[in-house]
């Protein structure tokens, strides 16, 4: 993807990286590092760099050397609930901390998010928030002709996973109409525009949420009004319909997304799991279940936070596995389910 590592590397390769430069650290590991003065590059997080193997998960020096960067910059790929080492003299000193392990969780925050959902078996998870992330767990990589062109991606996951997902853009275009409208004087309440969007039955308007031009624009809602026009479909100034065509357009391109999983993987797909902030929109949540025609858990919305802590407890010995993590957390927290509506599901 355009927002991978690999990216930014070859730009700072083009603009001569520094002779001085040492080691490459990712910003989680260099956290690490000022914690320990130990530079590690953990798993999750490196395979979003594009220059991690998916098959033998180590950097794939072919693709580095032919980028012409120096293999010297990478340092060792280490696994989730890996000791990193212990807290610096002068910290441990200066915290009165002593004797405390730094453990490396899944550093990137949608590894240690779907690390922190139950995920019943044949589950899809959907990492929401500014972007969506939709995907599923497996224990191997899917590569092929197909999945590139669908634009999906291999990422690593926590415990020898790969989270095959998706991006998609997320709720990100609510918020920017949201300021949009704020801007000009209109005072929106959140939980009362979902309760109009609720109150509006039935299927007005879809837009494509990944068409490029949402990603930054100068005005989001001329932009959904632009793609509605060219679509055949009417112009939208009521925030309460604009909002419910952004809600139901997500849903759809979800259902879209999940579909392509089922076809790519060969496996169906029993339910969806909607983590992080976007668990909390139960319209969403609703218009998901309709869209896919299947049942959708709702939470935890800190499950990046919960996914840290598995992570740090599977390391100290308190689970023995993700899977008996993942059985405590679905007996202790209240995730919410929502079933399709079979009449509503025909409109998406």
């Amino acid at each position: 993807m355009s927002i991978n590592t690999i990216f930014q590397l070859y730009a700072h390769l083009l603009e001569g990286i520094p002779q001085t430069a040492a080691k490459l650290l990712l910003m989680p590991d260099l956290v690490n590092f000022h914690l320990t003065g130990i530079g590690l590059t953990e798993y999750t997080n490196a395979t979003t760099t594009q220059l991690v193997n998916a098959a033998s998960r180590g950097w794939d020096e072919s693709i580095i050397e032919r980028l012409g960067l120096p293999l010297k910059l990478f340092t060792q790929i280490i696994s989730p609930a890996t000791e990193v080492g212990y807290l610096r003299p002068e910290l441990a000193d200066e915290l009165d901390l002593h004797n405390v392990r730094v453990i490396a969780p899944a550093t990137h925050d949608t590894g240690s998010a779907v690390a922190g959902a139950t995920l019943p078996d044949g589950w899809s998870y959907i990492s929401s928030g500014t972007w969506s992330l939709v995907g599923v767990e497996l224990n191997d990589p899917v590569i092929n002709d197909e999945t590139a062109r669908c634009n999906f991606t291999n990422e690593g996951g926590a415990f020898n996973t790969i989270r095959f997902l998706k991006n998609v853009m997320g709720l990100w275009i609510l918020e920017s109409c949201r300021r949009e409208w704020h801007d000009r004087g209109l005072n929106v309440d959140y939980d009362l525009l979902l309760r109009e969007v609720e109150a509006r039955k039935g299927v007005s308007a879809f837009i494509n949420p990944d068409d490029d031009r949402f990603f930054n624009p100068e005005c989001m809602t001329d932009a959904i009004n632009e793609q509605l026009a060219e679509s055949g479909q009417s112009a939208q100034k009521d925030p309460v319909e604009l909002t419910k065509t952004i809600l139901d357009s997500l849903a759809r391109q979800y259902s879209n997304v999940i579909q392509s999983i089922e076809l790519l993987t060969g496996k169906a797909i029993n339910g969806v799991q909607i983590v992080g902030g976007g668990s909390r929109n139960d319209y969403l949540n609703q218009a998901t279940a309709n869209a896919t025609g299947k049942p959708v858990l709702a939470g935890p919305v800190e499950s990046t936070v919960i996914g840290n802590i598995v992570v740090q407890a599977i390391a100290a010995g308190r689970f023995s596995t993700l899977a008996e993590a993942r059985r405590y957390i679905g007996c202790h927290l209240n995730l919410r389910r929502f079933d399709p509506s079979p009449v509503i599901s025909e409109n998406y």
